[in-house]
């Protein structure tokens, strides 16, 4: 069952120094979550993202990135995905490994995997340099206090997130410390075989 009244978020527009208005890159949150809201499980518990993957979902997923144009995650995550994409046979590997990745951390010296650079400034300022670059979207993967930084600044365009079929009670959640509620409207949501549902959300016009 699926539903999507919305057309694709494709970028935001805004006025440049002459009063035209040019598209901007989107950044869009792609996520695995529990039922209960969580990124990741706590420390030593069980991953419910270890799960075979429905062949649809990773189908739409396929599709969605030849649509990208930029990974962006923080620096857990992304040394995480530099250990594996790079010697993966994965449908997933190519467009991980191919397409620029930006990671953002103070800490991180360097980003060995190809076609990696640090973002050390100012979070906002940073997503706005980067919505200013050509290209397709900006995806974000990652990991919780990255997503969750960015929904605190209002940075995020579009969440789409695969609700697997498990409550994990504890974890690393969504959304942490929003300084107000944040309202979404629901554009779309497919349920798979295996019991996994996509739901994408786009935050209400203010």
């Amino acid at each position: 069952m699926s539903f999507a009244p919305g057309a694709r978020l494709s970028g935001r527009t805004q006025a440049d120094t002459r009063g035209a208005s040019k598209l901007m890159r989107s950044v869009i949150v792609q996520l695995s979550i529990s039922v209960d809201g969580f990124v990741a499980p706590a420390s030593g518990a069980e991953d419910h993202r270890a799960a075979p993957e429905d062949p649809a979902l990773k189908q739409v997923k396929l599709d969605w990135l030849r649509h990208a144009g930029t990974h962006a995650m923080g620096r857990v995550t992304y040394q995480e995905m530099a250990e594996h994409w790079p010697t993966s046979t994965d449908d997933y590997a190519a467009p991980m490994n191919e397409l620029p990745k930006v990671v953002f951390s103070k800490t991180l010296e360097t980003a060995a995997w190809k076609d990696s650079r640090v973002a050390r400034g100012d979070l906002a300022a940073e997503i706005a340099s980067l919505r200013a670059e050509p290209g397709g979207d900006i995806i974000a993967w990652g990991g919780a206090s990255f997503v969750q930084a960015l929904s605190r600044a209002g940075l995020v365009d579009e969440y789409r997130l695969v609700i697997n079929p498990v409550a994990l009670g504890r974890g690393l959640p969504l959304f942490k410390d929003l300084p107000a509620p944040l309202t979404l409207c629901l554009v779309q949501a497919t349920t798979y075989e295996d019991g996994s549902v996509l739901h994408v959300y786009r935050p209400a016009a203010q």
